[in-house]
């Protein structure tokens, strides 16, 4: 799988099928792998929306940026930034008090990667609240180990 030009993906078990012209994830080996996650959001790999809260929609965001890195034999340890939109100032305390939640458990040591927060006035679906991508490297430290 080593290439010189991008490899793209938007076909990936378990994540819905992209909203519109735009793949899930870019990846490049040279000899590392760099991998692109475009965003995602809170719908089911079904099509269905995870929920209408901000926490639901959050928790499948990220379960589908994980099973996008799964797919090329990563994790969410291998993410080396994240950035996530919201469509609500509002939610901002929300979003911090979900992500707690979720990152004790996706990164139990309490070592996170970075991340961009943004809002925005909305995203491609209007009942979309949060959207969340990821840049990840086959190099990235292993977060799991203390």
């Amino acid at each position: 799988m080593t290439s010189k030009t991008p490899e793209y993906e938007s076909s990936i078990p378990g994540v819905a099928a992209p909203i519109g012209m735009y793949s899930h994830m870019s990846y490049l080996m040279k000899p590392d792998m760099v991998v692109l996650v475009a965003g995602q959001v809170g719908i089911e790999a079904d099509g269905a929306l995870a929920g209408t809260e901000l926490a639901e929609q959050l928790s499948c965001a990220l379960r589908n940026v994980e099973r996008a890195l799964m797919h090329v034999g990563m994790d969410l340890r291998n993410v080396l930034k994240f950035t996530t939109y919201l469509t609500d100032s509002a939610d901002i305390d929300r979003f911090y008090a979900a992500r707690e939640r979720l990152f004790a458990e996706l990164y139990p040591t309490g070592s996170y990667p970075p991340n961009t927060l943004l809002v925005v006035s909305r995203l491609v679906r209007p009942e979309l609240r949060v959207e969340v991508e990821a840049i990840a490297g086959s190099g990235a430290v292993d977060r799991a180990t203390p």
